[in-house]
């Protein structure tokens, strides 16, 4: 059995290979263990990748992108005077991977691939991944691996760091690209997501960044025209000599991780400027201590304490800023952990993921709870699908034990590894419900759903919270949509997105108000087009608090789903349901919509 996993990060690339029954080795392309995963466009559309992409940069930085990972939710990018598909992009860099994979397998492909990817990457980013990787020429079975599951995996597969049934880990991942934590514990069936949150905005580049505005403030005022240039170049001359700064100024970042200071090369007429350690951790330490306080406001969430973890893991690139481990020792008292080289901890990981198990995500891990503060919101479950036959997301399978006993009353709709509610919170919650139920919060009239409106804490307007009715009383809801379909950012409207359920096996819910009926038919059609054309499907009118419409429903491949519209308000709202077997109806979804979603439901 031949099998690759790949881990195709923002700024590098990374492979591993297990062959001919020998333990999986990371692939050298081009001489190192990390290839860049950069592209650059020649002038007749060709794409070239990795160092050699970096090379070509120099010639001409405008037809270059170093970080095509970093523009997923694009469709295009333009390099030079060339439109190049994001997919593409991403095909290129897989494709370079295959080359060198092919070469060492003797001319034969893999007998399997598996992709990681973010855990918060929806059905859409995920399906640009796989496209890129058939693009890239890989017929075979594709398997993805979230990334945290893969970390965690890694983690376990070292002798003294075996991990038993009811443990919990916490990943730290700190990309090129993004920040990304995760709670992964260890059930029956393996590893799972438990919980996750990230930052989009923080990364390694943005550590270079900071370094350079740095920098600039140092040599600037010699001759403040030529920096303005460095920074905004309008000639090649000038974007050659960005692109050589925006390098040297990572190789600097790079060297004070191992030493106290270094100095950064400049071009002309500057003079080159020595960076310590030290000012490189004054200048990132507040953005880094926001990564620390989102792991530990991740674990608050989940009821959890730092001194339950099995363990804080390190994993990425920039984990190796030594600040990064000084601030989670100092907020979270527990001294986190590195193996080998956090750069390929999550593409071996991936070797360790059992082919066969459930999905990334659970609610049959029970680790010890800690009763929250009230101030802590309760945690939203990420949504998820279950991946085509061919496609499927792993835990890894460790040696079974003797299972937890489930804890009394259990709801399925609920992380697992919530503190215990107090009493008097149960009952202001109870009496909230019966009160609105009963009309004492009244019904907002047809006008009103035609301004924006106030938002209560979930993101519903009183127009939104009539349409749901009781989903966001037995459902984790929050503001907006982009842990459903990341790739729909751009769509207007006040939106709130539910999960019932175990996410990946679940429904998920997404309510939608816009401005004009017209903008809410038009968006219904939309919804409905994610799934196809199709010629089977259901229709029918709906009634409920006060309101009434029509729904219809249909289903694909790889999910179901179910739009409903009311007749005199501009609101819309989508029901999506997995269908991993394919034997989901239109009749089953319509059920589904009429017995747990229709408006007026007790």
């Amino acid at each position: 059995m031949r099998v690759l996993s790949v881990d195709l990060g923002t700024s590098n690339t990374v492979a591993v290979l297990s062959a001919h029954g020998r333990p999986p080795r990371v692939i050298e392309v081009d001489g190192s263990a990390t290839m860049p995963s950069a592209v650059f466009a020649t002038e007749d559309g060709g794409l070239i990748v990795g160092r050699d992409a970096e090379r070509r940069a120099r010639l001409d930085p405008s037809r270059f992108e170093p970080n095509p990972k970093r523009r997923v939710d694009e469709s295009t990018l333009l390099l030079g005077d060339n439109v190049i598909t994001v997919t593409d992009a991403l095909a290129a860099v897989l494709h370079r991977v295959a080359e060198e994979t092919t070469r060492q397998l003797g001319g034969v492909q893999p007998d399997e691939v598996r992709l990681t990817h973010p855990a918060q990457w929806g059905t859409v980013r995920r399906n640009v991944l796989l496209s890129a990787a058939r693009l890239a020429g890989f017929s075979c079975n594709l398997v993805l691996v979230p990334e945290p599951v893969a970390a965690a995996a890694h983690f376990a597969s070292f002798p003294d760091r075996a991990l038993g049934n009811g443990q919990v880990l916490a990943v730290y991942d700190l990309g090129a690209g993004t920040f990304d934590c995760a709670i992964v514990g260890v059930g029956q069936a393996g590893f799972v997501v438990l919980a996750e949150d990230g930052l989009g905005d923080l990364g390694g580049l943005d550590v270079d960044q900071a370094l350079l505005e740095h920098v600039g403030r140092q040599v600037s005022n010699k001759d403040p025209q030529r920096w303005q240039h460095l920074l905004r170049p309008d000639t090649t001359a000038d974007r050659r000599a960005q692109r050589a700064l925006h390098e040297d100024v990572r190789a600097a970042k790079e060297t004070l991780s191992r030493h106290p200071q270094t100095e950064v090369p400049m071009p002309e007429p500057f003079d080159d400027v020595l960076v310590t350690r030290a000012e490189l951790e004054g200048l990132v330490r507040p953005t880094m201590l926001r990564s620390v306080e989102l792991l530990a406001s991740v674990l608050r969430s989940n009821g959890m304490a730092p001194e339950q973890l099995a363990g804080i893991y390190l994993v990425g690139g920039s984990s190796r800023l030594p600040l990064v481990a000084s601030l989670i020792g100092e907020q979270l008292r527990v001294v986190p952990t590195t193996l080998d080289q956090p750069e390929t901890a999550v593409a071996l990981g991936a070797h360790h993921v059992a082919r066969d198990g459930a999905a990334m995500w659970t609610n049959d891990i029970r680790p010890t709870p800690v009763a929250p503060t009230p101030a802590q919101p309760a945690p939203v479950a990420q949504p998820g699908y279950r991946e085509p036959d061919t496609v499927r997301t792993h835990p890894v399978v460790l040696p079974q034990q003797a299972p937890q006993p489930a804890a009394p009353g259990s709801k399925r709709n609920l992380l697992i590894g919530l503190g215990a509610f107090t009493a008097v919170a149960v009952i202001v919650a109870v009496v909230a419900v019966v009160l609105r139920l009963s009309g004492n919060s009244p019904a907002p009239s047809a006008s009103e759903c035609f301004q924006p409106g106030a938002k209560d804490d979930k993101g519903f307007t009183s127009c939104l919270r009539n349409l749901a009715g009781s989903v966001p009383e037995k459902a984790n809801c929050a503001p907006g949509w982009q842990r459903v379909m990341p790739g729909l950012r751009e769509l207007s409207g006040t939106v709130v997105s539910c999960s019932i359920g175990n996410p990946n096996e679940g429904t998920q819910i997404v309510y939608t108000q816009l401005d004009s009926q017209e903008a809410a038919a038009a968006r219904a059609d939309l919804l409905l087009s994610f799934n196809g054309v199709h010629s089977n499907r259901v229709e029918a009118d709906w009634t409920g608090n006060g309101l009434s419409g029509s729904y219809r429903a249909v289903t694909g491949v790889e999910f179901g789903t179910l739009v409903f519209t009311v007749d005199d308000r501009p609101l819309v709202g989508m029901v999506l349901k997995p269908n991993p077997d394919r034997k989901l109806t239109p009749d089953d979804l319509a059920d589904e919509f009429e017995k747990t979603v229709q408006p007026g439901l007790a």
